[in-house]
């Protein structure tokens, strides 16, 4: 069966959930939802994602949404298959668990409001608020400060084998490196630098970029 993912190529929260499906081999349809036409607030996607944000999937009869919730999911439901996602044993997965809440809360917001204000509002010919670009900045570099520290003790975020923890990061940090120009963080950082090179070469996060064109 193949799963539906409703959301757009260009969205780091969509690309997060088919970049999981990827890597695990599950078949998957990107079902293209227009955000600049509003399409993820009209009444029919409200019914797969109440709060009109995109990604959500359908597996079967099932629906779901948030994106670390789906990876999560499918992580779990294929364990067996591909490379071990979430972690195996309790500590390691509870690892994961810690490395995911970092990533949503203490990367992925400093990360989004940046890309807001220098990406977004400049092509809705809003100009962008650059002191909070600055704030934003200062409090990432002391984040990756702290992911600088933790990988010099193991080669990814929860130990030595690549999982959600990792796989989670690759959206946001494609824009922090390409698309609004902060890539000296990253690769100021030998260890950060390290990471980011080996998880961004995965043959399954290259398929997503090529995907986004």
């Amino acid at each position: 069966m193949v799963v539906k993912v409703y959301g757009a190529e260009n969205a780091a929260c969509a690309q997060r959930v088919m970049a999981c499906l990827v890597e695990l081999g599950v078949d998957f349809e990107l079902v293209h939802v227009d955000l600049d036409k509003g399409e993820h607030k009209k009444p029919d996607f409200l019914l797969l994602q109440p709060f009109g944000q995109v990604p959500a999937i359908e597996d079967g009869d099932f629906k779901l949404f948030e994106s670390r919730a789906i990876i999560k999911y499918y992580a779990a439901k294929h364990a067996s298959r591909g490379p071990n996602l979430i972690g195996s044993g309790l500590e390691e997965r509870a690892l994961v668990d810690q490395w995911l809440e970092v990533e949503a809360h203490n990367f992925n917001e400093l990360v989004h409001a940046m890309v807001l204000q220098l990406l977004i509002l400049p092509r809705m010919g809003e100009p962008g608020n650059l002191p909070l670009v600055r704030s934003c900045e200062n409090k990432l570099e002391k984040v990756l400060d702290v992911y600088e520290e933790r990988l010099s003790k193991s080669k990814y975020l929860a130990g030595n084998n690549f999982t959600l923890a990792d796989l989670s990061h690759l959206p946001a940090m494609r824009y922090l490196v390409n698309e609004i120009g902060l890539g000296h963080l990253v690769m100021s950082r030998k260890n950060v630098r390290s990471w980011w090179l080996d998880i961004s070469s995965r043959p399954a996060w290259k398929k997503i970029v090529k995907l986004m064109g």
